[in-house]
Order: C-alpha cells, then structure tokens, then sequence
C-alpha cells in the first residue's frame, strides 16, 4: 500500500511540478491575487510590499550561499572523502544504504537544520557509490537525505527566541524556557517517533524491481568520484606560487578562525549552533583539509557554480513574505484557524496554519514575527499553554518544507538532481509527519 500511495503521489508530481523558479513566480502571483481580493489591498500597494520584501533577505541568501559552497568543498577534500567512504562501508545493499543516510540526515538536522541536509546530501553521494550497481534508487537515497530537515532540536530560531529575555512578546507570554518547549515530554516523544518512522518509512518505499524504475547514480558521476583529485605539483614555482600554496598562512588563518570558535563555545550559556557559526567550521575544517589557500579558491570556485537556484529563487520568497506580512494575508489566515479553537484544540489549529503559512514564507523567523504575536495573543485570550502554541508554530514551519523545494535547493545542488526527481516521496514524509504531530498536539 505504500508503495501505491508513493507511485501516486511521484506520477503527481512528475506530471503537475513545475521546475522550482516557476513554482516561485506562480505562488508570488497567487499571493499577489489573494491579498487583492481577501484584504482588499490595492495592486499598487501589493506590488510596494513585493518589491520592499524582495531586498529583504539577501543577508540570509548570502548564508546559504556560503552554506553550500564551504559544505561543497569540505565534500571533496581527500580527507573528508576517506571519512565518507568509511562510513559508507556500513552500508550493504538498498535497504541498509537508505536506513544509514536517514538516520544521518535526521540527527544532523536535529542538532542543527542546515548542517543536516548538506551533510545528508555529501554521505548519499559517497553511499551511492558504494552500492552502485546494487539496485539502489538514487532519488529515493537523496530524498532520505533532505527529509531529515523537518526535525527540529537545539538550533530551532523559535524556541530559542521566547526563551531570551527581551523577545517582543514578553510582555504577553513572559520567558518560556526550552523545558517547555524543545525538551518537554510531548515534543521530545514527536521527535522520538518521527526519527524512528522516518527510515522505516523510506525503506517501505523502496521500489521493487520490475514494479517500478531504478534510477542509480550516473556511472559517469561514480567514475569521477572515485578518483581523488591529484594535488598540483608546480614546477619552478614563483614567489606569488609560493605564497599561494604556502601551509604556514593555511595554519595561521585556520589558527583565528579556530582561536573565534574556541571563544564562542567556551562562553556560549547554551547548545545554540547558529548558521554563521557553521559556515565558519567548514571554513576552518575545509581550508585544513585542502592543505593550501590556492586549493581551498579552486574548491569554492568549483562549488559555486551549484548556486544558482538560491541566488535565483530566493529573492521572490521574500518578495512573498513582504506580501504576505505587509498585506495582513497571513494575519487573516491565522486568524481564521484561531477564532475556532479551544485551549486544547489551539495548537493543533496552529500547526496547521503554520505548515499554510509556511508554503508562503518559508523563513522560521520571518514567520514567527508575523504568525507569533496571532498565535500567542489566542493563547492568551482562552488559556492555552504558550509553550505547546509556540512548538506547534515550529513544528508548522518545518512541516511543509516537504513539499516545498525552497529549502531543497542546496541538496539539489549537490546531488544534482531535479525537484521532481524527490518531491514525490517528500509529499509521503509530509503525510507521515503531519500525523504525528497532530496527534501529539492532541492528544501528548
């Protein structure tokens, strides 16, 4: 039954997808349309509130950017690569490749959302490569790796954000410590049982052969993998050769960026790995690993060329929050689950207007300043636990990421596939996960 619910959902997909540009054009039309007729905004007013939100996270573009490519070149560092490849000798077979990579990708994601999918997507690479020619479904495997992202754990914006004193909604909700929020009872049972479901669920959707296409890893893509990149031995080198290839300015840069992160975690009150820190330890670990500055600037020039989509795409999702926010749209969407809800209905009823909300603004912190104070102030009004409203929000925002590519981009990018190619079993861990949180909401 899986597997027929699975083949329903990817010929959905392979048939109605559009590529992840155009589906971003179209939900900015959409939600241009709605906050005409529903708000009755003017179109010139919406079309200001585009164009400010379109400027308004390249900050953020910017760390996805680095994300990618420093995480891109980690990948193909000889060192790192020995590492993979070891690991990816746990794996024996279909089965054990797809449960490995899940299991990786989701406690990655836990402890940090975007060190999970990248380091989810370089392990199914080199595990791919392992069981090449064993019947193992490359799209399946990628999938596995970008699913994990939905988890959230110690570096989730939302609860770190009311559990800082000073945070906007003080005043109504107070400081909501993380014991009732990411550590409480029902939160850690719906991580627990998402991280075990998860893998069972993928290898449940393994295809079968002679039911459905296998698509393995380009042979091409194997062959070039296998073999390590030669280090560049120059001849008679110059002084400026020297310099570009000297370990002693490796050492010292790797020695700041090492002596900052060394400072950070020694004073940090609290496990928050934040994104720029993450850049900055592939930065320092990448840049060790390939020994010399000129190899590191060969790596990231490599890398950089798998960036497009998010240098593309994400300026128009943030085109869509400046809609959405400044026209009052997501403001009537959550108010519509809102003004039905009792105090043990509320957050259910805000998970599942964030997983709405999401697909239009798919930025945690964007989406917390705009939903939050709704959701909160409702709490406030009939009684309801301010904790399970704010994990429900959280969980609302990761939830919907399955079927919606903007944070597959960078997976994408590095496996080098298409949306289409993973959106099908994505929509599977959306139903999954939407289960399991509702009925934790409900009834945890």
């Amino acid at each position: 039954m899986i597997r027929s619910i699975t083949r329903f959902f990817i010929r959905l997909v392979q048939r109605w997808l559009p590529q992840p540009f155009t589906l971003a054009v179209g939900l900015s039309i959409l939600v241009y349309v709605m906050g005409i007729v529903i708000t009755g905004t003017s179109a010139h007013d919406m079309t200001i509130y585009w164009g400010k939100g379109f400027f308004s996270l390249y900050g953020f573009t910017m760390q996805m950017v680095l994300l990618l490519v420093t995480g891109h070149a980690l990948a193909h560092a000889r060192p790192t690569k020995k590492i993979l490849r070891a690991l990816a000798k746990m794996t024996q077979g279909p089965l054990s490749a797809i449960c490995f990579v899940s299991v990786i990708a989701t406690v990655a994601s836990y402890f940090n959302w975007g060190f999970g999918p990248i380091i989810g997507a370089v392990i199914a690479r080199e595990v791919a490569v392992r069981n090449a020619g064993k019947g193992l479904h490359f799209p399946l495997l990628v999938a596995a790796s970008y699913a994990g992202e939905v988890m959230r754990g110690p570096s989730s914006s939302i609860p770190l954000a009311v559990a800082s004193p000073g945070h906007f909604l003080e005043k109504i909700c107070g400081i909501i410590p993380v014991t009732q929020t990411l550590y409480s009872d029902y939160n850690l049972i719906i991580s627990a049982v998402i991280l075990v479901g998860m893998p069972i669920l993928f290898m449940l959707m393994n295809p079968k052969k002679g039911e459905d296409e296998i698509i393995e890893l380009d042979p091409k893509v194997v062959a070039e993998m296998m073999k390590d990149a030669e280090e560049e031995k120059i001849e008679d080198p110059t002084p400026a050769q020297r310099v570009d290839n000297s370990v002693i300015l490796t050492a010292l840069l790797a020695i700041a960026m090492g002596w900052y992160l060394w400072d950070f975690f020694s004073k940090a009150t609290s496990f928050n790995l934040s994104m720029n820190i993450v850049i900055m330890c592939f930065f320092v670990v990448g840049i060790v690993a390939h020994k010399t500055l000129a190899n590191y600037a060969k790596a990231i020039s490599n890398a950089a060329g798998t960036c497009g989509g998010i240098l593309l795409q994400f300026p128009f999702y943030a085109g869509m929050m400046g809609m959405m926010r400044s026209s009052g749209l997501a403001a009537w969407l959550s108010n519509l689950f809102a003004q039905f809800a009792t105090p043990s209905t509320l957050p259910l009823y805000t998970f599942w207007s964030a997983g709405l909300v999401n697909i239009f603004i798919p930025s945690g912190g964007g989406q917390w300043a705009v939903q939050g104070p709704i959701m909160i102030e409702a709490a406030q009004k009939i009684g309801a636990d301010f904790g399970r409203v704010t994990m429900a929000l959280c969980w609302g925002d990761s939830w919907t990421n399955m079927i919606q590519p903007f944070w597959a981009l960078p997976v994408l990018a590095i496996c080098d596939l298409d949306v289409r190619d993973i959106m099908g079993y994505c929509f599977m861990i959306a139903l999954f996960v939407g289960i399991v949180c509702s009925l934790g909401f409900l009834f945890l």
